[in-house]
């Protein structure tokens, strides 16, 4: 059976089922909104379950510790293909260590987090020279940071910075100017550890 010959999911009788689904929850004492974040709350257990594809590329990220959607032993890993398919965003911004303002295009941290379901306030950032920093998970969703994978439509490999390079949208965000913030743009970023 497919959804169009599925009773209930013939348009005709929307209106029957959500009057329906008002008579339950007003007999519960519940008002629809309520009622629908009741329901969406046990959709999430089974979303916590669903694992991550398996690289089929060689892995470039690894992330581990308070998360919960893996598809290795207690960690995720990424190969490229699998970073862009999470969706890229690209942006401008000058740097400590280029000239001009260079264009970056990757991941959103917060995209990546989710996808892995992390559960921590910080991310420990480890570069490939073992180089690492502590990242609070706030600034991930305070800004748009990159896990920036190309710039100037080049893809980052480890000669330049790469094959992932932590970006913050320091031109976009004079906050972000300062020692503090530069001491979060790990290069050749290899793992990240959830906490």
């Amino acid at each position: 059976m497919n959804c169009c010959s599925n009773p209930c999911f013939q348009l005709s009788r929307v209106p029957e089922l959500v009057r329906r689904g008002r008579k339950i929850f007003h007999t519960l004492g519940m008002s629809l909104p309520l009622a629908m974040l009741v329901a969406s709350l046990t959709v999430v257990p089974a979303l916590a379950d669903t694992p991550l594809a398996k690289p089929s590329g060689r892995v470039i990220l690894t992330i581990s510790g308070a998360i919960d959607h893996t598809n290795a032993d207690g960690r995720a890993e990424f190969d490229r293909k699998m970073l862009q398919q999470l969706g890229t965003t690209a942006f401008a911004t000058s740097t400590t260590w280029t000239d001009g303002t260079p264009e970056f295009e990757g991941v959103l941290a917060r995209d990546i987090l989710k996808a892995v379901g992390a559960r921590g306030t910080t991310a420990l950032a480890v570069a490939l020279n073992d180089y690492s920093f502590e990242i609070p998970i706030a600034d991930f969703e305070d800004y748009p940071v990159l896990f920036a994978l190309r710039m100037n439509g080049v893809e980052l490999t480890a000669r330049d910075k790469g094959p992932i390079w932590i970006v913050y949208p320091r031109d976009q965000h004079r906050e972000l100017r300062n020692q503090m913030t530069e001491s979060k743009w790990v290069w050749q970023l290899a793992r990240i550890d959830v906490r």
